[in-house]
This record gives C-alpha cells, sequence and structure tokens, in this order.
C-alpha cells in the first residue's frame, strides 16, 4: 500500500473527487456558481460530481465582496454563501456531511459555533476547526464544506 503526503487541503480534495468519480464510473462534473456569488474569481464555487457537491471555501462578505465586520457576521455571512450554492445545485443545509472551518484566531471559536449551531439543523455535518496561520483578504473564518444527496 502506498502512502500520500498532501502538501495542500485542495489536492486532497481533488484526489477524493477522483476517487469518488472512478467509483461510480461517472467523471461527469458541473460547475455551480450562483449570480448571486459572482466575484472576480478564478475558481468555481462549487462542483457536482455524481450526487456530492463540493464547496468551497466561504469568507462573510457583502454583494460588493467586502468582509464583513466581526466573526458573528462573518460566520453568518460565509454560512450564506454555502447556502446559495447548496440551493444553485438544488441541494439544502440538510444535505452537508461535511464542513471545515479555518479560523484566524482559535479564540473566535465561541463566537463562530455560537451562529454555526443557529444556521445548520440537526443532525449537523461533521467539522473540522483549525486556526490558519492567516486567510486570504484579512478575514477571521472561511468555511468550505460538502454536500450528498441521499
Amino acid at each position: 500500500m502506498r502512502k500520500y503526503i498532501f502538501k495542500s487541503s485542495a489536492a486532497a480534495l481533488f484526489l477524493t473527487v477522483l476517487v469518488f468519480a472512478a467509483q461510480n464510473g461517472s467523471s461527469a462534473r458541473r460547475a455551480i456558481n450562483p449570480p448571486s456569488l459572482e466575484k472576480s474569481a478564478n475558481f468555481s464555487q462549487g462542483i457536482q460530481v455524481g450526487n456530492t457537491l463540493y464547496i468551497s471555501g466561504m469568507q462573510g462578505t457583502d454583494k460588493s465582496g467586502k468582509l464583513l465586520n466581526g466573526i458573528g457576521a462573518q460566520t453568518r455571512g460565509a454560512l450564506a454563501d454555502i447556502s446559495a450554492v447548496l440551493q444553485a445545485a438544488g441541494y439544502s443545509m440538510n444535505d452537508l456531511v461535511q464542513v471545515n472551518v479555518f479560523l484566524s484566531d482559535i479564540n473566535d471559536f465561541a463566537a463562530m459555533n455560537k451562529v454555526y449551531v443557529s444556521v445548520l439543523p440537526a443532525p449537523r455535518p461533521t467539522r473540522t476547526t483549525v486556526q490558519a496561520g492567516a486567510l486570504v483578504n484579512g478575514a477571521k473564518i472561511e468555511i468550505s464544506a460538502v454536500a450528498m444527496k441521499h
């Protein structure tokens, strides 16, 4: 058995998509980019492969792309953007199976978690929360997710 070490979570996610597609005999991919989230980005907001939807990291921003003020507002905004991608693909928050939360300061965990549990329905998806050295744009939080249709 070979061991693989990934230098980034993006590489691990890409491999997961490839393995899933190979196991299910389908390599069809569909990009999900809700018009309400179109920003000057060089990546898809979501990629659907089979019945699985992979959602890019979202930061809590307003319609112009400016970061919202504070961890609570940024958490709520990031989750709203995830919801927009889910809805555009015909999914809902109930379809989330995994969430990754990246915080610029782990001391923001309690405030983030308060918003998180108020937005996500039970049973909540699995979650990983880590403190990152720094986040793009000086954000306090970035959240990525995976959803699956049952």
